[in-house]
């Protein structure tokens, strides 16, 4: 791959910085927030090298869209993504224009609000353990991967130190009120719902997301990002099959290097080899054509 890889925007952007995260940093514009998504890449709670090109293009992008395709659903932060907007605060307006958006400030709820379609991952380990996700009874014998008969709702209060934390939806309505969290919990499941639909046809299981959302003028909106690689776990539908680990289509390349390797977890890896970068690319690439129908550079 020959395109640039972008791992922090501070010298191309023209405004204090609010916040830096493990791929987003946040700029103040006065009234509202610059979001520039950097294409830096972390797995395991550590921020690799090197980043990886086109992964932000890939996420602001498909952030934008979903959030144009849900906004009947959902109010969201978006102002604008156009680059050209911000005149001078962007030192290089080529190297950010698909990297942008601008949102209002929203007070960010502190929960993180993930919903699952199938029992994988962090939702399959509970269950063979207590036979239970985040306090919900299950029933006996299922498999992974496999399907819910309905969705589940399955939040977690957000730790801006260390891992967010797995929460039953009682203990959600204790701490931020039982009406905002019977209202997260059903926007949650309606996103979804039209998402996995929308999916289907273009064949990809969305097996479970995550939302975040945040009060802005008194009423909750969506905020953050949606349906991205980073948020969401896709499925190629001809990958999927029970009681095995699919491959997903996001950054498994760089998760089945790190497993394989003699990395102890515990410090600083090595650079990732060129060949994991280039697949990881082409894999973000992969999924924002699938499920756009557009092809990136």
């Amino acid at each position: 791959m020959t395109a640039t890889a972008i791992s922090t925007a501070v010298e191309l952007v023209d405004a204090p910085l609010l916040y830096k995260g493990k791929v987003r940093e946040l700029y103040d514009l006065g009234e509202h927030v610059l979001i520039v998504v950097t294409d830096r890449i972390s797995a395991f709670d550590y921020v690799l090298d090197p980043a990886v090109p086109e992964k932000g293009n890939v996420l602001n992008r498909l952030s934008a869209f979903w959030f144009e395709q849900t906004q009947d659903l959902m109010e969201n932060h978006v102002v604008h993504t156009d680059v050209e907007r911000l005149g001078s605060i962007i030192k290089d307006k080529e190297l950010l224009k698909d990297r942008i958006m601008v949102v209002h400030k929203a007070q960010r709820i502190d929960m993180e609000c993930v919903v699952r379609g199938y029992i994988t991952g962090g939702g399959w380990r509970q269950y063979e353990t207590s036979g239970e996700v985040n306090g919900i009874k299950l029933p006996a014998g299922m498999r992974k991967n496999q399907a819910f008969a309905e969705p589940i709702f399955t939040p977690a209060a957000k730790n801006d130190v260390g891992h967010d934390e797995d929460i039953s939806m009682e203990r959600m309505q204790e701490l931020i009120g039982a009406e905002l969290a019977l209202e997260l919990q059903d926007k949650s499941l309606s996103l979804y719902s039209f998402a996995k639909e929308y999916c289907a046809v273009r064949g990809i299981i969305l097996a479970d997301c995550k939302f975040e959302f945040g009060i802005l003028d008194g009423h909750v909106i969506l905020i953050d990002e949606i349906f991205t690689p980073d948020s969401s776990r896709f499925w190629a539908r001809e990958n999927y099959e029970l009681d095995i680990e699919i491959d997903s289509m996001d950054k498994e390349p760089v998760r089945n290097y790190l497993s394989a390797s003699t990395w102890d977890k515990n410090s600083q890896p090595d650079p990732l080899p060129a060949a994991v970068v280039n697949e990881t690319t082409r894999r973000y690439m992969d999924i924002y054509h699938r499920l756009t129908g557009v092809t990136l550079r």
